[in-house]
């Protein structure tokens, strides 16, 4: 029976008491704890704790445990109770001090991968009313398309569209609050690009329009808030800093983002958009190939979340992201990679039970739990899965490049679970198809190439696998 309490507190102990920990969160799968000191982390114990599939970041001071869907919600909830008893809030939303994190392992490990981590911080609290929000605004198009329940449906968009009109607000909340700054004033600053009077504002012979920049304006505009807020509180007096800091925050930043960052970022926002549909149209079967490819080792080492901006701004601009079908293929090409593996090990009662318990979730979309429980501590099959994933992407890459776009209209779900939330520029009917034929394709291909090339020769189907034969693919 599953013991969420003693898992938080063994977690806790693990990672150097409830004194190292500064920030707790958690996204569908994995723990995310901001640590003082990386050093205490004893990560080999907590890798081999029951019920933690994995660990990222150790020897930094971002560390994610991934717990699985579900689990993650009871053990977070149950660490930050443990914290607040006995640690406190005032200590627990501590910062890591600047000298220290000038100098640690994230910084020596790459200023990008850092920063891709921090911007994934930023949105993956925004991912349960996004997937709230997508699958509302998916059940009253179903409504509308079938002219179902009319008295209801002009409430569900109200509900379903509320959050996408105020985003950029949580993004600026968000980002300061990651960055150091107050959130309250990322927030205010990033309110000025949905507001409808920035109509009325001309630079460069231009006029605004609201909301345009969408996320990556908001961004921009909350970590320049940040900055100022900072440079004000290190040089204004105390009785003057309560007055001066917030309106010269607000002020300067608000200034910039009304005549440079909207500018600046609108025009990044519809590069992205027209690249995509570039991409597509113009070589859709081996960018689908690739993203379904290597979206695996992103989900691996924690960077997938960081392309949360790119889907939001997708979603702003034309009502869906095209990438996020492609990228789902990937957990497609582990569900058929781990159905191989259960196949032809069939005395390894162990590894198959782990895949009974962890393909539900996989059909669903979350990959971790095959990911670090099946497929890379055998290391060959992990690397089959991508060939799975890559063969789903450019099933449906070859569909766009025909003129049928495949698209969801929020992000968080992926595999069955993304249906709802399928359409196109042909409707949902098309691009549900194609998305089937795509799960399909990578379901096949996944198994096929991990029954094939997923095994050292000689491997027996009716053997459990040796010692060698879980070492990772690059030593098999």
């Amino acid at each position: 029976m599953r013991n969420d309490t003693a898992t938080a507190s063994a977690v806790l102990a693990l990672t150097g008491g409830a004194a190292n920990v500064r920030h707790v969160t958690h996204c569908l799968t994995r723990l995310r704890l901001t640590v003082a000191d990386p050093a205490a982390v004893d990560e080999e114990s907590l890798r081999a704790l029951p019920g933690v599939l994995g660990v990222i970041g150790a020897g930094t001071p971002s560390l994610q445990v991934v717990l699985g869907p579900g689990v993650v919600d009871t053990v977070t909830a149950e660490v930050e109770r443990q914290l607040a008893a006995g640690v406190g809030a005032v200590e627990m939303s501590k910062p890591t001090d600047p000298d220290t994190a000038a100098t640690s392992p994230t910084r020596r490990k790459g200023p990008l991968a850092a920063a891709l981590r921090r911007i994934a911080d930023v949105f993956v609290p925004l991912i349960p009313a996004l997937i709230g929000c997508g699958i509302l605004a998916g059940i009253n198009g179903l409504l509308t398309n079938a002219g179902w329940l009319p008295g209801l449906t002009p409430a569900l968009a109200a509900i379903a569209s509320g959050f996408m009109a105020l985003i950029v607000v949580f993004v600026g909340y968000q980002t300061a609050k990651e960055f150091g700054g107050t959130p309250i004033l990322g927030g205010a600053v990033a309110a000025v690009i949905v507001y409808p009077g920035v109509a009325k504002v001309t630079a460069f012979g231009v006029p605004l329009s609201p909301g345009q920049g969408g996320v990556l304006g908001a961004l921009a505009a909350a970590l320049l808030a940040t900055r100022i807020e900072k440079w004000c509180r290190g040089r204004l007096p105390g009785a003057l800093d309560v007055l001066l800091t917030p309106t010269v925050t607000v002020l300067v930043a608000g200034l910039a983002t009304l005549y440079g960052l909207m500018y600046a970022a609108g025009a990044v926002a519809t590069a992205i958009g027209t690249g995509a549909n570039w991409l597509l149209t113009t070589t859709g079967a081996f960018a689908g190939l690739i993203l379904g490819g290597l979206f695996l080792p992103l989900v691996m080492l924690g960077l997938h979340q960081a392309l949360i901006p790119i889907h939001t701004t997708l979603i702003e601009q034309q009502g869906y992201t095209v990438l996020l079908p492609l990228l789902a293929m990937a957990g497609a090409g582990q569900v058929g990679g781990a159905l191989a593996v259960y196949v032809r090990l069939r005395h390894d009662t162990t590894l198959r039970a782990t895949i009974r318990s962890a393909l539900p979730a996989g059909l669903l979309g979350v990959g971790e739990p095959l990911i670090y429980g099946v497929s890379l501590p055998l290391g060959r099959p992990f690397v089959t899965a991508c060939v799975g994933g890559a063969a789903g992407g450019a099933f449906v890459g070859f569909f766009a490049m025909l003129g049928e776009k495949v698209g969801a209209t929020a992000i968080g779900p992926s595999g069955w679970a993304l249906f709802p939330l399928l359409t196109g520029n042909q409707g949902p009917a098309p691009a549900i198809a194609i998305y089937a034929g795509g799960l399909l394709t990578a379901y096949a291909i996944g198994f096929a190439a991990t029954l094939a090339f997923g095994f050292p020769r000689g491997t027996a189907r009716s053997t459990a696998p040796s010692a060698t034969d879980r070492t990772p693919a690059g030593s098999a």
